[in-house]
């Protein structure tokens, strides 16, 4: 899988910017409004320091091959920056499974194990679906009444509905998406580029 790079391409949307994801010398400045959404949405997780002072956003899908391998890099980049800041956009777009892990993972905020579920569910050799998600469920220690109840409940639904209006809005590609300042990747990544990524947006958003 390509990487791609991805700018924000006016004041409405993300794209790719040639077939070969070349960016742009300069990204456009990202609407206030949609960074806010992109950072500040309250029903999204939060990773690394939550008071850090850049944000990098991960739109991902429990059934995405790519996001799998990321989870490591991810985890080694949260590690070697103490000062990130991380959000989670749970973008199911790989079928019912890939609906069923968003929510329960989404509902295990509620008992505080999203990450050690998060991580679990990436770790997954089979595909994501209902079976293989309450295994992982269960191995954690979640409750499951508990986890099936919190499914339903409004913020779930809310988050899945603003991670695909984002997507869409956005024009992005595909998962897993990593966005920071006004510039984005898709694909796999290496820790380096990652770094790279933040580093760049620290030096759009004038962050020293």
């Amino acid at each position: 899988m390509p990487t791609r790079r991805i700018v924000l391409a006016g004041t409405a949307a993300f794209a790719a910017t040639s077939a070969f994801g070349q960016s742009a010398d300069r990204p456009n400045p990202m609407p206030d409004e949609l960074r806010k959404a992109l950072e500040r949405d309250a029903n999204a997780p939060v990773l690394g320091n939550p008071a850090g002072n850049i944000t990098l956003t991960e739109f991902f899908d429990y059934n995405c091959q790519f996001c799998r391998v990321m989870i490591g890099t991810v985890q080694k980049l949260i590690s070697s920056d103490p000062d990130l800041r991380v959000v989670y956009r749970e973008w199911p777009v790989f079928g019912e499974g890939s609906e069923f892990a968003a929510r329960a993972s989404l509902a295990s905020l509620r008992q505080e194990k999203y990450w050690q579920f998060h991580a679990g569910l990436m770790g997954m050799k089979d595909r994501a679906v209902e079976a293989s998600v309450l295994r992982v469920a269960r191995q954690v220690g979640l409750d499951m009444a508990r986890l099936r109840t919190d499914m339903d409940r409004a913020e779930t639904t809310d988050h899945i509905a603003q991670s695909n209006q984002l997507a869409e809005h956005m024009g992005l590609m595909g998962t897993p998406s990593f966005i920071a300042g006004d510039e984005g990747v898709f694909g796999r990544m290496s820790l380096q580029e990652m770094q790279d990524l933040v580093a760049r947006a620290r030096r759009t958003m004038g962050v020293t």
